[in-house]
């Protein structure tokens, strides 16, 4: 597939094809690859993106080429970001000679945060994608989704039971369609203001007890993590439209509690 041009071999994926089809996506799925991601201050945090990148191909072209995919993955140099990922795509594009293409991205990313009331420093790691989409009918469109873990606390198990209530950890996936620049650390925030409390990765013991009784204090349903995350995505101009999910891990069920809101501001009344 990079074989030096002076040995003239073949180029059979460019011939052409009877067959009348186009493929919608053609690519490569699940490459492995270093990059670096902008942090809001500029500069790059090291990280591992698995990605996958298609392009349409014309219903006459009988194979896309699969070799120039991870050229354009190895050609990365810039921290990346919406702008980043745009101009990727337009690369991408560019290379393969598509009118339509398909980037994801999908990679751990680590916030440095300092413990409540020790104010020891830790890492978290959060799972995020970066998604791209171009066509000729609908344009570039861009989403960032995060997965937040959290702590969710049962309203009705404080109301009812006299020695606490039951909590569990919880996912809450934020997806964003964006029209501007959003920091991933801004979706991340969002999601964790709005649960019953915040996780951290190291916690001594004042820690432990600050955030026992802060999810005490701010009970929430699965349903009310939906709805306040949904909320304050509703009011962002930034924001085209949204998905909204909530896993809660139950802890006194072998069972989650989920929910979910989608909304297309575009097209709302």
């Amino acid at each position: 597939m990079n074989a030096p041009e002076r040995f003239l071999l073949p180029d059979i994926q460019s011939a052409p094809d009877g067959r009348a089809l186009a493929i919608d996506r053609v690519g490569i799925k699940s490459l492995r690859h270093p990059i670096t991601v902008q942090r809001p201050d500029g500069t790059g945090q090291p990280t591992i993106a698995t990605f996958d990148m298609y392009v349409g191909l014309p219903a006459h072209v009988k194979g896309t080429h699969m070799s120039r995919f991870v050229e354009i993955a190895q050609g990365l140099t810039e921290p990346m970001s919406v702008t980043g990922v745009r101009a990727l795509m337009i690369m991408m594009l560019e290379r393969l000679e598509a009118d339509a293409g398909y980037i994801e991205a999908r990679f751990p990313y680590f916030v440095a945060k300092r413990a409540p009331a020790s104010g020891v420093e830790s890492l978290m790691d959060y799972e995020v994608t970066f998604r791209a989409e171009a066509t000729p009918a609908r344009g570039y469109e861009f989403t960032l989704t995060v997965v937040v873990p959290v702590t969710s606390l049962c309203p009705c198990s404080k109301e009812i039971s006299e020695y606490g209530a039951h909590n569990q950890r919880s996912h809450v996936t934020v997806g964003a369609k964006l029209a501007g620049e959003v920091a991933i650390a801004e979706l991340i925030a969002l999601a964790e203001r709005h649960a019953s409390c915040e996780l951290y990765g190291l916690l001594k013991r004042p820690d432990e007890k600050f955030v026992t009784e802060r999810a005490y204090d701010n009970p929430k349903f699965v349903e009310d993590l939906v709805r306040d995350v949904a909320l304050e995505l509703q009011r962002d101009p930034r924001i085209l439209a949204f998905t909204v999910e909530s896993e809660n891990f139950e802890s006194i069920h072998n069972h989650s509690a989920y929910a979910l809101i989608q909304r297309d501001k575009r097209t709302a009344a």
